[in-house]
C-alpha cells in the first residue's frame, strides 16, 4: 500500500476526470436511490439510521488504523453529540469522545474549507493525552 505522503508529486496530484465522472455518477445515482427511500421513512427512523450510519463509519474507519474501539461507546457518543434519545448511554473513553468528535465534523461539515486551523483540531480530538501509545506527539501542529 502506498501513503499519499510518499507519492512523488504530492501535492500536485492528477487524475483522469472522464474515469473519475463516470465512478462519481453512479456514487451519486445510488446516493439519489438512497435518499429518496430515506424520503420514506418516518423521523425516528431516518435519525436511527444516520446513527447507525455513523456508528459503522467511525468503528470501521478505526479497524483500518488498527484501532478496535467498543461500538457501544460510539454508539453513545454519537447519540450525545446529535441529540438524539437511544435510553441509557454507555460512558464513552476519551480517546473514542475525540474520534466522534472529528468525524460527526467531518461528515456534518462537509462544505466547510479543510483549513490548517481545522485539521490541527482533529489532531487534537484525535489525541487528547499528546500521545500516541507511549509516545509523547506534538498535538494539533504539523510534523517536524
Amino acid at each position: 500500500m502506498t501513503f499519499i505522503h510518499e507519492l512523488q508529486d504530492r501535492p500536485h496530484f492528477t487524475w483522469d476526470a472522464a474515469k473519475l465522472a463516470q465512478r462519481l455518477a453512479a456514487v451519486r445515482n445510488r446516493q439519489g436511490r438512497l435518499t429518496g427511500r430515506m424520503e420514506e421513512l418516518g423521523f425516528k427512523l431516518k435519525t436511527e439510521a444516520n446513527l447507525e450510519a455513523l456508528t459503522e463509519e467511525v468503528t470501521k474507519s478505526s479497524e483500518i488504523e488498527g484501532e478496535v474501539l467498543s461500538r457501544d461507546q460510539v454508539r453513545s457518543s454519537l447519540a450525545r453529540r446529535l441529540g438524539v434519545d437511544i435510553g441509557a448511554l454507555t460512558p464513552a473513553e476519551r480517546n473514542v469522545e475525540g474520534i466522534v468528535e472529528m468525524m460527526v465534523d467531518a461528515t456534518g461539515n462537509y462544505n466547510a474549507p479543510l483549513t490548517a486551523e481545522r485539521l490541527s483540531g482533529w489532531h487534537a480530538a484525535l489525541f487528547p493525552t499528546g500521545r500516541s501509545g507511549m509516545t509523547k506527539i506534538t498535538v494539533g501542529a504539523w510534523r517536524t
